[in-house]
């Protein structure tokens, strides 16, 4: 009985790991210095975008709604290298365009997410990110 319930709870822990967010890492072209990246995000996930800059740089973010099923809205945040989720800019409270100077060398994340009733009915919405590090 105790070996079934550790292997339910083991399980249970496993399908929280298991539905991980989506990432992807942002690269220019050579000579450029920025790039227009498009997905979609659906109900609770997230979506994030690795850059890596170095400290002084200054980064554009610019995120467009591309197509929704619904009212909710979408936002984006910008957390600095090995954050455990504190943003330095957050879209729902600061916009959908950000030019920021970057604090610190390494890999920033851009978290594109749902808030509202798309993110609550499970709506997926597509979405233009425009990034640029300078």
């Amino acid at each position: 009985m105790i070996r079934t319930m550790f292997f339910i709870l083991a399980v249970m822990g496993c399908s929280s790991v298991a539905s991980a967010q989506l990432v992807a890492d942002v690269k220019f072209e050579p000579g450029n210095f920025g790039t227009m990246v498009n997905g979609t995000v659906t109900g609770n996930e997230y979506f994030d975008y690795k850059l890596g800059a170095k400290a002084g740089q200054e980064m554009f973010a610019d995120l467009k709604v591309r197509d929704t099923n619904g009212y909710g809205v979408i936002y984006f945040n910008i957390l600095p290298p090995d954050s455990d989720g504190f943003a330095i800019y957050n879209g729902s409270i600061d916009g959908n365009t950000a030019r920021i100077e970057l604090p610190e060398d390494g890999d920033y994340t851009i978290r594109v997410y749902l808030m509202g009733n798309d993110r609550d009915t499970d709506k997926t919405v597509g979405y233009n990110l425009d990034l640029s590090i300078q």
